[in-house]
């Protein structure tokens, strides 16, 4: 256990996020303490099982900490300690400096150097993005970053490298009369293992998936009216997997918003068709009918023993057919997902997955590094899988990384997520003119979006650059009842914008 002490309600969420990073796995308990900072502190009942015990006390000048430690028999060790002078009314530098000084005690006490620093928000790019916009040269930027975030060097690098990319894409973009929209679809075949986002099993919403094409049809018409006057840059259908949705209520949706929205100013369609096991060649047909020029068609992993385990109902042949059969039918802007760090996947796994995919040769490959959320199966039911190997490296990113490469693909964004395996990152790589440039949009935060069905979030960035969200309800069925009060939500967070 690692025990938490904080000598004031501040910066907690800070602290809990480095902790994990160095220690992960491990439980965190946060204990109320307001005493003076002494490593012999007398401890309240029931907290003598603490493997490792931060304290942490803030004044008006500096903030002191001290690292209590057992070893493995349960005998203290000498505690590791350290100061850092602040000005806490300025609370940005304040939470950076005293970030800095618990990388420093924690990896004094671990031996862990992370990759990343002490960046643990999920969108390290805007960073780069936003000292490269000042006019900062790249060794300002890589400077900068090391020097304030303890980034190493080679994340550094993919960042700036990321950004620069990141910037020659959105050059067309309008973020003062354009927008995204976002149409989600929060059903799947199955829920998979790792899965927390909003999606329910299709089968339990069959008979009822009518009446949520219709809600969603009601948003989406309300958006057109609404939104006539600004410039439609991006449109993503996610989910969930919209291709669980029959062909037939594919096509009534794109037949609604390609007759309600003006194309013009189209930079992207995107339909995340994802799962194998979902997607038919008359889905396909409709796709293309409807000018949908990039799709994913997503496998997670080539190894057939591992898509059982995480409840994928599809084999690896399915997959190369698909595929194929997209293809065949004139899809050149196809994505692959994966993830690294899948219950019992090795180093070797992750090189058959690469060769595998090399040899379908997509568009773009998305690379994720496993995060366990709170609500996903692999955590509620942690004990049974606890004994596989849910490991990622920089060993295995650079394997994915390598064949990328070696496709021509190039990184072109990236986040990052709470818990992730290896304290790592997603990577996003595409060929050339092949980008998915919603995904930016969503990351960067820099384009309003205008988020349609049950669990989706409309965010509005304002010309100050301020952002504010209006979150659709997450369950279906509240949905249907409440879809006038979603749309009501959106009235009121745009009504400076429109």
């Amino acid at each position: 256990m690692i025990q938490l002490r904080l000598s004031e309600e501040n910066f907690e969420y800070d602290v809990r996020g480095l902790v994990m990073a160095f220690y992960p796995g491990e439980e965190i308990q946060k204990v109320d303490w307001y005493a003076g900072i002494l490593p012999e502190v007398e401890l309240p009942e029931g907290t003598d099982g603490w493997r490792r015990q931060l304290l942490v006390q803030y004044n008006m000048v500096q903030i002191v900490m001290v690292v209590n430690r057992r070893d493995e028999d349960g005998q203290e060790i000498q505690p590791i300690q350290g100061a850092v002078p602040v000005d806490i009314s300025d609370r940005t530098a304040t939470k950076s400096a005293l970030k800095r000084l618990l990388y420093q005690l924690l990896n004094q006490d671990t031996g862990k150097v992370l990759p990343w620093g002490t960046l643990t928000g999920i969108r390290p790019t805007k960073i780069a993005m936003g000292l490269l916009e000042e006019g900062k040269s790249e060794a300002e930027v890589a400077e900068y970053m090391q020097k304030e975030y303890l980034v190493g060097q080679e994340k550094t690098q993919l960042s700036i490298d990321i950004a620069k990319r990141e910037k020659r894409i959105l050059q067309n973009i309008d973020y003062e009369n354009g927008y995204s929209m976002y149409i989600g679809i929060p059903f799947c075949p199955t829920t998979c293992l790792y899965c927390s986002f909003t999606s329910y099993p299709f089968g339990k919403w069959a008979k009822r998936a009518d009446e949520y094409v219709e809600a969603v049809e009601k948003e989406i018409k309300w958006t057109a009216e609404a939104f006539k006057d600004k410039k439609l840059n991006t449109v993503y259908f996610g989910g969930g997997t919209p291709t669980t949705l029959t062909a037939a209520q594919l096509d009534r949706l794109l037949s609604c918003v390609e007759e309600h929205f003006d194309f013009s100013h189209l930079q992207e369609y995107t339909v995340e068709a994802g799962r194998p096991d979902s997607i038919t060649r008359e889905k396909l047909e409709v796709l293309k009918k409807h000018n949908v020029g990039r799709i994913s068609i997503n496998p997670q992993t080539m190894k057939q023993e591992t898509l059982n385990l995480i409840g994928r109902h599809h084999t690896v042949e399915q997959i190369k057919e698909i595929f194929a059969m997209a293809r065949e039918l004139g899809f050149d802007n196809i994505n692959m997902d994966l993830i690294l760090g899948l219950p019992g996947e090795t180093i070797d796994d992750v090189r058959n997955t690469m060769a595998e995919l090399k040899e379908m040769a997509p568009d773009n490959i998305t690379v994720h590094s496993l995060a366990i959320k709170r609500a996903a199966r692999l955590n509620i039911f942690w004990e049974k899988y606890a004994h596989m190997s849910m490991e990622n490296s920089d060993d295995t990113m650079e394997v994915a990384a390598a064949a990328a490469e070696e496709l021509g693909l190039k990184p072109y964004y990236l986040y990052r997520q709470k818990n992730m395996a290896g304290n790592l990152e997603n990577v996003g790589y595409a060929a050339e003119g092949k980008e998915g440039i919603y995904n930016i949009l969503i990351m960067e935060e820099k384009q309003s979006i205008v988020a349609i069905g049950a669990g989706a979030t409309t965010k509005a960035v304002y010309k100050d650059g301020r952002i504010e969200r209006a979150n659709n309800v997450k369950d279906v069925e509240l949905y249907l009842q409440q879809v006038d009060e979603m749309i009501e939500r959106k009235k009121k967070l745009f009504a400076d914008f429109l």
